[in-house]
Parts: structure tokens; C-alpha cells; sequence
């Protein structure tokens, strides 16, 4: 959520930002409730100073004086409470138009309608190259019985999918080595609920926009679709010292996603799954853009390590305007490459928010100064799976139907491929 001092003042930019995602904010409508606000809290404070002034004086005052007085407040009350009932409406009315007002993006951002639009950034690896046809990650996992997404779709729904096997013992693989690769980045690793509360979505910007791909129970809570919103809730509402910042998690969690609008998208296999496992990375720092761009790309850098460590080719792409989220500044995706399908598919994402979610969240540091600020908020995957073992397998194909264990996940499985019993 940005600053009504900052909307008011750079509204032309506010706009501006707002038409380059593609998104629809009544700026003057937000201004107009805020005079309105203002108003009525400048005649609520005048008419509160009137009453306590009064109150002093009456205990000392004459008869005559003291009924005048005594009246006066009966008016003063009367009205006070009329302007707080409709403070309230304004309020509520001043609030929903506040959360939809997006983030700036940063100028280095590219202009674009989708993701079909965003700007390759770099590349890493060649294409992998076969000189026999290459197999799906599906088919090459059925023949392994690595997977079962029939049984899988029968137990679990859409989109299920049971890892079984070597399957399993990859994913179990890319787990504990991510653990053992980002713990050397000096994090704080953190296992995180998943079934988390309104606040923390609202806080982190999934909400109110974000709800029709949230699963809800029927107690309120939501379950979350990364490690991000559990972590970034952890300090809300507090107030950190500045010495301890940077803060810096690894963050583990179950994730759960409906996927909402792409029913009829990558029905086959890992792509797009309904519940998955992913490692985030979540940093908080002081309010100053230079650090957050240093995290960010420090954030980025470290996936795409941890890529390069298994081999896997890829590129980054800088996300253009209309594929950024509202209250993200600027994003990178990773994109593995998927022989299969012969193109790119996204792995993982890296974004800074400025003090976006921080002010929803209420999360402030004090600076050297003794200032109270917001800090600043990132967050990147680090690896989720199993979509990783999507490229992984697919890469790592042999003409004879094994697959070859990258290397660096040899030592965690304990072969060095997969072959047919």
C-alpha cells in the first residue's frame, strides 16, 4: 500500500504507474474521500478540544454559566457522533480504494500486456540437443514408475498426482540439497505454517485480488501458495532495530494453488499442480532503494546458481508492466528449458516491493536517526517442487530411456541414474 502524502503528491506518477500494469485505479475518487477524511477528523479533534476545555472549566463555573456550557456540549456531542458515523463509511469507502492503488514500477521495467512480453534478459546453457526423439517428463516417469497421476487424479482430483519411487527420492534430492545450498548464503531457514490468516494475505497483496486462486477454509484462514506469506507475517505489527537488519529466510512449506482461469492449461504431468513443496527466500532491509535492488539482484543470482549447479539450461527474463503483481516493483523469472515442448518454462520468480507490504503489515525499523520507517520487503523461489524435476528429467534423458542424475544429486540419491528394473 503506497503513502496518501506520497498519492497526493505524485499522483501523475501514481497513474501512470497504474496504466503500465494495466491496471484500474480512481485516483481523484481516493482524493476527493480524503479531503472528505481529513475533514471530518479536523472537526472531530476541534470539537473533542472544545469538550475537554469545557470540562474544566464546569466544575468551576457559575450556575448560569455552567448551563450554557452544558448545553453547548449536548450540541457538540450530537454532532461528534454524526461525524463518526459517517467517518466510518468514508473510512471503508477511503480503505477499498486504497488497496487498489498499485506500486510504481521501477523505470527499467519494459512496457508490455503479458508475459508474452517480457524481455529476455540472460541466458545460460545451450539448448539440449538429442539425436533421438525426446520423451515428456510424464512418459518418461511412467515407464520409471516415478509417478501415478491417474491414481493420483482418482484420490486426489484435478491435477493429482502421486511421486513414487526414484520419484520421490529426487524430490527428496532437490530438497535436502537446497537446504544444504541456501543455508551457505547466510539465511535463517525457517519451516512456515501453510493454513495462514486473512491479515497476512491482505498484508503481502493476495488479497482482495489475489482470493479466486486461494483455497479457504471454513474457519476463515486461507492456504497459502508460498512460503512468502507465512514469513513475511512473521514480524507484523512490530517494530525492529536496525542493527538487525538485513533479515534474511530460507523458508519451507507445503503450497497450495487452484489455479483458477487455467483449467484447460497443462493438464498432463508436473507443470501446473494444485499442491507442491518450494523453498522460498524472504528479505527484509531498510527503506532504501539502492538496497533493495542490491537484494534483488543477490536474491535472483542465488536460483540461478543453484541452477547452474545442476546443469539445467535457462534464462531470465525482466517481467514487463502488465505481467507485474500490484505491489511488486520489478521481477525476474527464471525459465528452464523443457526439450519436450521444445521452450522455456518458468521455475522461479524474484521481486522487491519497496515499503508496499511492509506498511500493510506494519513492519518499521528505527533508523540511525531514531526515524521510524517501514523497511523494505523481497522475496524469490528458491526451487519448488516437483516442477523442477520437470526440466531435470527431461534434460537429463538418454537414448537407452535412463535418466542421469545431475551430479551435485548424486551424494542425496544414491546412484548416479535411473534405469529400468
Amino acid at each position: 500500500m503506497l503513502d496518501i502524502k506520497f498519492i497526493r503528491e505524485n499522483k501523475e506518477l501514481v497513474v501512470l504507474g497504474a496504466k503500465k500494469k494495466h491496471m484500474e485505479v480512481d485516483v481523484e475518487r481516493l482524493l476527493t474521500v480524503d479531503d472528505r477524511r481529513r475533514e471530518l477528523q479536523l472537526s472531530m479533534d476541534e470539537k473533542r478540544a472544545k469538550q475537554n476545555a469545557a470540562s474544566t472549566k464546569i466544575p468551576s463555573a457559575a450556575p448560569t454559566e455552567k448551563q450554557l456550557l452544558l448545553e453547548e456540549m449536548g450540541l457538540i456531542k450530537e454532532t461528534l457522533k454524526q461525524e463518526e458515523e459517517e467517518l466510518k463509511t468514508v473510512m471503508e469507502e477511503w480503505r477499498a480504494l486504497m488497496v487498489r492503488v498499485p506500486n510504481i514500477p521501477d523505470m527499467t521495467v519494459p512496457d508490455g500486456d503479458s508475459d508474452e512480453d517480457n524481455q529476455e534478459y540472460k541466458v545460460w546453457g545451450e539448448k539440449t540437443k538429442f539425436n533421438f526423439t525426446p520423451k515428456s517428463h510424464v512418459d518418461l516417469m511412467l515407464e520409471h514408475d516415478m509417478a501415478d497421476f491417474d491414481r493420483g487424479a482418482k484420490v486426489s482430483g484435478f491435477r493429482g498426482y502421486f511421486l513414487k519411487n526414484d520419484g520421490a527420492r529426487l524430490a527428496w534430492a532437490v530438497w535436502r540439497y537446497a537446504q544444504d545450498f541456501f543455508m551457505n548464503k547466510d539465511f535463517t531457514p525457517m519451516i512456515v505454517p501453510s493454513l495462514v490468516r486473512r491479515e497476512a494475505f491482505f498484508g503481502t497483496g493476495y488479497l482482495p485480488q489475489g482470493e479466486e486462486d486461494l483455497y479457504k477454509t471454513q474457519d476463515g484462514e486461507y492456504l497459502a501458495g508460498t512460503a512468502e506469506v507465512a514469513t513475511m507475517g512473521y514480524y507484523m505489527d512490530e517494530t525492529l532495530p536496525a542493527a538487525e537488519l538485513p533479515k534474511r529466510w530460507i523458508s519451507f512449506s507445503p503450497c497450495f494453488r487452484r489455479e483458477a482461469g487455467a483449467h484447460s492449461k497443462d493438464v498432463k504431468g508436473l507443470i501446473r499442480v494444485h499442491e507442491f513443496y518450494k523453498w522460498e527466500q524472504v528479505i527484509l532491509c531498510e527503506a532504501s532503494h539502492e538496497e533493495s535492488v542490491k537484494w534483488h539482484e543477490w536474491l535472483n543470482r542465488n536460483t540461478e546458481e543453484f541452477i547452474e549447479s545442476l546443469n539445467i539450461p535457462y534464462h531470465t527474463v525482466v517481467n514487463c508492466g502488465g505481467d507485474l503483481g500490484q505491489g511488486q516493483v520489478k521481477k525476474y523469472d527464471i525459465e528452464l528449458w523443457v526439450p519436450a515442448e521444445q521452450k522455456y518454462r518458468e521455475i522461479a520468480s524474484t521481486s522487491y516491493f519497496h515499503d508496499f507490504q511492509t506498511r500493510r503489515l506494519n513492519i518499521r525499523y528505527k533508523d540511525a536517526e531514531g526515524i521510524t520507517r517501514f523497511t523494505h520487503s523481497l522475496n524469490s523461489t528458491a526451487i519448488p517442487t516437483p516442477r523442477i524435476l520437470v526440466s531435470l528429467i527431461e534434460n537429463f534423458q538418454r537414448a537407452d530411456g535412463s535418466i542421469e542424475i545431475p551430479a551435485v544429486l548424486r551424494p542425496y540419491v544414491g546412484k548416479e541414474s535411473i534405469t529400468k528394473a
